[in-house]
């Protein structure tokens, strides 16, 4: 019975596909702090930057939007060029056919060109804060806007949990899994918001970084990679340059990269 109860999430709500909480802030850490292949956009003593990708490739998805734009391009030519007389159930196929396909095309093209280059973490050290620049969309809905979100927490309501989603096989087989922070009210365990660390990455061992850094500072984790400009992307991927650069709100950039 007591070992059920250690299992037992104790966040609420727990995250999607929960599977662990991980050590609080000031506790210590269990696992090997790492990044992965993963390198610090920046880490000094007064804070460390992370970058969050919003996916795992980005740079397909705007082909097929083009190809299936051009599909549908031919399906109407051939519509209203067509020899025959076109009855009602031609045209309930037609704009079937039309609205899913514009459809699938904005969502490609949101997917790949309206998230921002890159969605970083910020660990403020010297003030015990967390800066993160968050995406929000709905994807089912290409019609709405999409927008980034900064946000800033203390410290202290930083909560992460390790999860894992499997797929609908005999086998049970892995799909995803990774960490997300949870952020709760002070002195509860009611969450108020939530957002990735990683994704089918370092996982807890990311964490493990996280607080090592502001538990004891950059000292005492190995020598970082050199250090990334996420607005910096690749000439040969249209999807990311198109993509909004990272602009951090001028009052909180400041605060984030700086001490009390």
């Amino acid at each position: 019975m007591s070992w059920r109860l250690m299992s037992r999430p104790k966040l609420v709500p727990p995250c999607s596909g929960w599977q662990e909480d991980l050590p609080r802030p000031g506790e210590m850490v269990t696992v090997i702090p790492a990044l992965g292949f993963n390198t610090p956009n920046h880490q000094d003593d007064i804070y460390l930057e992370l970058p969050r990708a919003s996916a795992l490739i980005r740079g397909l998805l705007i082909w097929f939007a083009l190809i299936m734009s051009c599909m549908l391009a031919e399906i109407i030519w051939n519509y209203f060029t067509a020899e025959r007389s076109l009855n009602r159930d031609d045209l309930f196929i037609f704009g079937f056919i039309a609205l899913s396909s514009i459809w699938s095309i904005l969502i490609f093209w949101k997917f790949d060109v309206a998230p921002p280059r890159d969605q970083p973490l910020r660990f403020n050290r010297a003030r015990q804060r967390l800066y993160a620049y968050n995406f929000k969309f709905r994807w089912w809905n290409p019609f709405e806007r999409w927008w980034v979100e900064p946000v800033a927490y203390d410290w202290s309501q930083v909560r992460a949990e390790r999860w894992l989603k499997r797929g609908a096989t005999m086998d049970g087989a892995v799909i995803k899994g990774g960490v997300v922070l949870s952020i709760v009210k002070p002195d509860t365990n009611e969450v108020i918001d939530r957002f990735p660390l990683t994704t089918m990455g370092a996982d807890q061992h990311a964490w493990a970084y996280v607080c090592t850094y502001m538990q004891k500072g950059p000292d005492a984790l190995p020598p970082p990679g050199p250090p990334k400009d996420h607005n910096n992307v690749m000439e040969h991927n249209i999807a990311l340059l198109l993509a909004p650069k990272v602009k951090w709100p001028a009052d909180m950039d400041l605060e984030s990269r700086t001490a009390p």
